[in-house]
């Protein structure tokens, strides 16, 4: 049985002072039944990540922790970036990689990515790999084409083992903050694309990936999205902000 994750992508959101508040009173809001049923996740923004940690690990929370970003190299010259290393230092748990803004406006690869997942693999940590076509691209009819390759770049030179343990996020471009939601019926048939291009590659191993959703997620939407058989869960932004609609997407299965 794969269990259901809900990681919230806050992007550049949240002041440390923000993210303790939201973070308590997110705890206030969810019983210990619903991190049986559902991993919860926040991925902050880098300044915020010590104070998420903090509040954490002293009130004894099940919320897991997510960065948003690493780069690959262990350490250097590498002026503004944070490595994967430093982020397990902060008991990190997930870290985002290549998502479509990281892909789109600050210019990372198939490559970037695919170096991104093992490093993040080699510090134990849990990379949720990101995938997802632009508007002109679905219009063409090169959906398949362009996640199908962006899933065997970024899975490229790893085991079945490591993929067993990861993360998949299927995120349509023209859906991050636009309103509209790919039809859970085609969020559906893309994650399970997702599966069987991860099952040519490496097998069994994709029977036990956790394939997410992602693309303006909301508490009136996340049932259905969740209905569907190979969708374990979703990648939110702007919902994930408010702790209230956190809560909400959590509990999608009240």
């Amino acid at each position: 049985m794969r269990k259901d994750l809900i990681a919230g992508n806050w992007k550049m959101h949240m002041t440390h002072q923000e993210t303790l508040q939201f973070v308590q009173k997110l705890s206030y809001r969810l019983e210990p039944s619903d991190y049986e049923r559902v991993d919860v996740v926040i991925c902050p923004p880098l300044t915020a990540l010590r104070t998420a940690q903090v509040v954490i690990e002293s009130d004894n929370l099940e919320i897991g922790l997510g960065a948003q970003h690493c780069f690959f190299e262990e350490k250097g010259a590498y002026t503004g970036e944070v490595s994967p290393q430093m982020l397990s230092k902060l008991a990190v748990s997930y870290v985002i990689a290549g998502h479509s803004e990281r892909r789109q406006i600050f210019g990372e690869t198939d490559e970037m990515v695919n170096k991104k997942v093992k490093a993040i693999l080699d510090e134990g940590m849990i990379p949720i790999m990101c995938c997802g076509e632009t508007e002109d691209e679905r219009e063409q009819g090169l959906t398949e084409q362009k996640v199908g390759t962006q899933v065997r770049l970024g899975l490229q030179g790893l085991t079945a083992e490591q993929v067993a343990g990861l993360v998949i996020a299927y995120e349509p471009i023209w859906a991050i903050g636009t309103g509209k939601t790919a039809s859970a019926d085609d969020a559906g048939d893309m994650c399970t694309f997702v599966r069987n291009t991860v099952a040519e590659m490496f097998g069994e191993a994709a029977d036990s990936v956790r394939v997410l959703y992602g693309g303006s997620v909301k508490p009136g939407n996340i049932a259905g999205l969740m209905a569907k058989r190979d969708i374990d869960g979703a990648l939110v932004g702007g919902a994930s902000l408010d702790p209230d609609s956190m809560a909400s997407l959590v509990r999608y299965y009240i």
